[in-house]
């Protein structure tokens, strides 16, 4: 639990604003503000969700050497994905950051953060928000105001469902390689969906 959130999301603002270039600054408050609006319209807390947001992105542009040596102390295997690719580690390495250097202990907050880049099957509410999010913020090219509309009328499974859906079409498309938890997340996702109707 954490007791008092405000001065905690300022924190983690002030050091985000200044580990980060000022687009990727930017693009975490977008994405805080969109998580915030996410979790009030499916029932959770907002601040929450906002401290989510602006959490997700803190370790983006840290070297790889030292993403790696953060990451790996979540007690994690890096995987050959994250290997070839170190800067796909900055989610888990934010998370360890929230832990050791801000007494983080949200396991929901942990998880969102830690997972945001390929998302985790069988994960939390806050986690299918940040990811979310992160991929919906007004920022983003592709989003549009009926495009926006359109994801309004789904459950948050169904909407996690869509975005990752797109994503992974995006990653194909663009002849990049899939993380198997994102393939993974999606069929559980659809799982889930089906249970539902």
């Amino acid at each position: 639990m954490i007791t008092d959130i405000e001065d905690l999301i300022e924190k983690i603002r002030k050091y985000t604003q200044v580990s980060v270039s000022e687009s990727r600054y930017k693009h975490s408050v977008r994405t805080a503000e969109t998580a915030a609006e996410l979790c009030e319209r499916y029932g959770m807390d907002k601040k929450m969700g906002y401290l989510a947001g602006i959490s997700h992105d803190m370790c983006k542009a840290l070297s790889s050497e030292l993403l790696i040596s953060i990451a790996s102390r979540d007690g994690k295997p890096i995987i050959g994905i994250e290997k070839n690719k170190p800067a796909l580690l900055h989610g888990r390495a934010a998370a360890v950051k929230l832990k050791e250097e801000f007494d983080v202990d949200d396991p929901d907050l942990i998880e969102a953060v830690a997972n945001h880049t390929f998302g985790l099957k069988g994960m939390c509410n806050l986690s299918k928000v940040l990811y979310v999010a992160d991929k919906i913020e007004p920022g983003r090219e592709h989003i549009t105001e009926s495009y926006l509309k359109k994801l309004k009328e789904l459950d948050l499974n169904e909407l996690a469902a869509t975005v990752l859906q797109e994503n992974i079409d995006f990653l194909k498309k663009k002849g990049k390689t899939v993380a198997s938890e994102s393939e993974e997340l999606l069929k559980w996702l659809r799982e889930e969906c089906n249970e539902k109707s």
